[in-house]
């Protein structure tokens, strides 16, 4: 078993400590007094992990076993994550691939053949056929791709259902090859315990008309802990969404989760506790961050999003939704939850090279806002660990690059910062704008760009944040970038600390969140 989670208070000492800054990392000394709030040690993967599916899907929870759920003549979705996780993504072969390969096993055996796999995409980008390929894994590509592996396409009239309403009034809108079916099965990877549940099939095979119901300025500030999903704004949303859902087609999930291996051999010194680092993690630290430095800025690209992360699988859990998840939680709660007592004046964020936008691809600004204000800063259950009014400084270069292909909207979403940066009127005077623009839509379908509206979806992850905090700085970011965004930019810690100075004074108390590998702090 892996060592659980801990707060260091700095001392004389604390040796410096590593912090993400994009594609690339440095070592920072942090002021004495400041504390440092780890993850716990990753947890051993599941040994047999063939075994622990079958098991699942054989013993469920809520559910009959999926074998008794198959029959000849039926219609089988089979719908899975897309490449926005795991973050990096998988040493192969994948998860998905293995779950899905038992999942087809299964319903051969029962003589299923109308068989569909949809990628739930939601209004990310498209997958490209090498993407699928990876997830699934080359046999189940080769016998279902093009005409049955498939992504989800939420701007296809033909290719949506409207299930009706919910109690509040929200639309449900869903692909509809899922909602004709006789069973919706879920392979899920859940790698914070903002995913998975009943998110799964309610965002990812949905619609504008019904993630505009919750993916809004109003239920996003009012969503206090996105990781304590009872008393989230959003995911209660889901759940109702959830229940339409349910009560027109069964859905039989398969959530799995990971532990704390997000880097390969090479890189392992970025998951150690710093004072632990023997000769080769010190050698190794020196020998990647020089030829990191000394690499052309589209090669370093390269080489980051081509990491592999060698994951163990730390659960496996099938059946039911509502039955499900609570195992789920748990799993990511033993693997990730670190408790501290109280807030801080200032937090402190190391933001890595990857989000759930940008794989295979370019972190933008404004996904560099989503990664600090929407998830980093969120990683918290009960509070934050910043107090009401506090200082956010994250550590990135905040460039000013953007992929044409991948982020066309979010190009012209940054020139509207120029005009305003506050999400109410950004959301009231432009979203529907870019959701329904022909050309943004046309290249959403046709080519491997993310919708028109996602640009103001990741503007909203960051609003309950922006309302939390006085002030955000960037240490190392582009001076014009960062204001664009309305946030400050400083060169060193040093300097920033001296600009939160008229917020928190001269003597704050400083949290550090140091993460990756992924932490959530149980703030009390």
């Amino acid at each position: 078993m892996g060592r659980p989670g801990f707060v260091l208070d700095v001392d004389e000492r604390t040796p410096p400590l590593l912090m993400h800054e994009g594609e690339g990392f440095r070592l920072e000394r942090l002021p004495l007094g400041s504390r440092v709030i780890y993850p716990p040690e990753s947890l051993p993967g599941i040994v047999d992990l063939e075994g622990a599916i079958r098991h699942a899907l054989l013993h469920p929870h809520g559910s009959d076993p999926l074998p008794q759920l198959l029959r000849r003549g039926m219609r089988l979705t089979i719908v899975f994550d897309d490449l926005s996780l795991p973050l990096p993504q998988m040493r192969t072969p994948d998860i998905r691939q293995r779950v899905i390969e038992q999942v087809l096993e299964l319903a051969a055996a029962a003589g299923v053949d109308d068989v569909e796999l949809i990628a739930a995409n939601s209004l990310h980008r498209r997958m490209t056929p090498a993407e699928l390929k990876r997830a699934v894994g080359e046999r189940v590509f080769r016998a279902f791709h093009p005409d049955h592996l498939r992504n989800h396409d939420a701007e296809d009239p033909d290719d949506l259902a409207h299930l009706g309403t919910t109690p509040h009034g929200e639309d449900v809108e869903i692909n509809r090859r899922a909602a004709e079916s006789d069973l919706i099965v879920y392979v899920n990877i859940t790698l914070t315990a903002m995913n998975g549940g009943s998110k799964s099939v309610a965002v990812g095979l949905a619609s504008y008309a019904s993630l505009r119901h919750h993916h809004n300025v109003h239920t996003l500030r009012h969503s206090r802990s996105f990781n304590d999903p009872p008393h989230s704004a959003m995911h209660q949303s889901y759940d109702r969404m959830a229940d339409v859902i349910g009560g027109q087609v069964p859905v039989f999930t398969i959530e799995t989760t990971l532990n704390n291996e997000p880097f390969p051999t090479a890189l392992r010194f970025l998951t150690r506790r710093e004072w632990e680092w023997n000769l080769t993690d010190q050698a190794s630290y020196l020998a990647v961050k020089r030829s990191n430095d000394l690499a052309t800025g589209k090669l370093r690209r390269r080489i980051w999003q081509a990491t592999e992360a060698p994951y163990g699988i730390t659960g496996v859990h099938a059946g039911a939704p509502t039955q499900v998840h609570p195992h789920t939680l748990a799993a990511v709660h033993h693997q990730q939850l670190t408790e501290v007592q109280g807030q801080a004046d200032v937090a402190i964020f190391g933001l890595p090279y990857i989000c759930p936008y940008n794989v295979n691809s370019i972190m933008n600004p404004i996904l560099v806002m989503s990664l600090g204000l929407g998830y980093f800063f969120n990683l918290y259950r009960g509070k934050p660990i910043v107090r009401q009014g506090g200082v956010a400084i994250f550590y990135h270069p905040m460039p000013h690059e953007f992929h044409p292909v991948h982020h066309p909207s979010y190009i012209d979403f940054y020139e509207l910062l120029a005009e305003t940066t506050d999400p109410v009127m950004l959301e009231t005077k432009y979203e529907k704008q870019f959701a329904t623009d022909p050309w943004y839509t046309h290249l959403y379908r046709t080519s491997y760009a993310y919708h028109g509206v996602h640009p103001f979806y990741m503007w909203y992850w960051g609003a309950h944040a922006m309302q939390h905090l006085a002030d955000v700085i960037f240490v190392g970011g582009n001076r014009s970038t960062t204001a664009r965004l309305g946030f400050r930019a400083a060169s060193s810690l040093a300097d920033a600390l001296e600009l939160a100075r008229d917020t928190v004074g001269a003597n704050p108390e400083i949290s550090y969140l140091h993460a990756p590998p992924m932490v959530l702090a149980d703030v009390r």
